[in-house]
């Protein structure tokens, strides 16, 4: 049996996605056809599916479901989620330009200004090894989020935080000129990370610039990684490395730059474009 499937293709800074309208016909693909869509070569292609939805409880607009491309649903996608406010405005879902959105942590608010300007409150990251889930002694845990891991028999300054999905941050010199597939992969593969992780390198290049690569769990090295950018940038300031609170931190990524302040309730914000690259469709054969 075959079915035919409307998607529309978008992208925030490279990071690109496959967006569905799952507000009048209920959302029924599984994880084996989500990678089928994801693989590059025979399907759509895409970093992250996401999937709207109608909303689960009256104080938000809208569910917002993400799935990497080997079909795992995760938690938060910070760039998604600047793309999932353009398409419900876009194809007039809402009239609303201030969204509350629900997703696997809780409420995400998302203000669209212009394509150029969509900005997420990104909340307060988790630092509680335990939530992130990071298995080390929880008497390490620190405000600055800071650790030495074993990878490799040797150890590795890391900081390690939740954005609603777990990630490591390492600070790099020389970013572009550096390998850092096989690093991350250890890292990820490591015990220390029961539910694997995102791991950033970040350069800074000054207190208010920086620049940055992200090897996402489920998806390899993307152009662009929204939480990925918050957490690097709540790592830095931890240890006074930029200051994100006094004015927006720069950080510049593979597809472009993202801007990034912390609010004086530790509220961390990620604003930058989104773009709809084509609408299409595809048929599905159901065995």
């Amino acid at each position: 049996m075959m079915t035919t499937l409307t998607f529309h293709k978008m992208h925030g800074l490279g990071n690109d996605f496959v967006v569905i309208d799952a507000t009048q016909t209920p959302f029924s693909l599984d994880s084996a056809t989500i990678a089928k869509l994801g693989n590059r070569k025979t399907g759509i292609g895409f970093d992250q599916l996401l999937v709207v939805e109608p909303p689960s409880t009256p104080s938000v607009d809208f569910n917002y479901r993400i799935f990497n491309c080997d079909g795992s649903e995760v938690e938060h996608c910070g760039n998604g989620a600047r793309c999932f406010a353009k398409f419900v405005i876009d194809q007039r879902l809402t009239d609303k330009h201030t969204l509350c959105v629900n997703i696997k942590k809780g409420p995400l608010y998302i203000t669209y200004r212009n394509d150029d300007d969509i900005e997420v409150d990104m909340g307060k990251p988790i630092l509680a090894p335990r939530d992130i889930p990071f298995n080390i002694d929880a008497s390490a845990q620190n405000p600055a989020a800071s650790y030495d891991i074993i990878i490799d028999g040797a150890p590795l300054p890391v900081s390690v935080l939740s954005m609603g999905n777990p990630h490591v941050v390492l600070f790099i010199s020389n970013l572009w000129q550096q390998s850092i597939e096989t690093l991350a992969k250890h890292i990820q593969q490591s015990d220390y990370f029961p539910e694997s992780v995102n791991v950033n390198f970040i350069e800074i290049l000054d207190k208010h610039t920086a620049t940055q690569r992200t090897y996402e769990r489920g998806a390899g090295e993307t152009d662009a990684c929204g939480t990925g950018v918050c957490a690097a940038v709540y790592a830095a300031q931890a240890v006074n490395a930029i200051d994100a609170i006094n004015a927006p931190v720069c950080v510049k990524v593979r597809g472009g730059e993202i801007r990034i302040r912390i609010d004086q309730a530790g509220h961390i914000w990620m604003a930058g474009p989104a773009r709809t690259v084509y609408h299409g469709t595809i048929n599905l054969r159901h065995d």
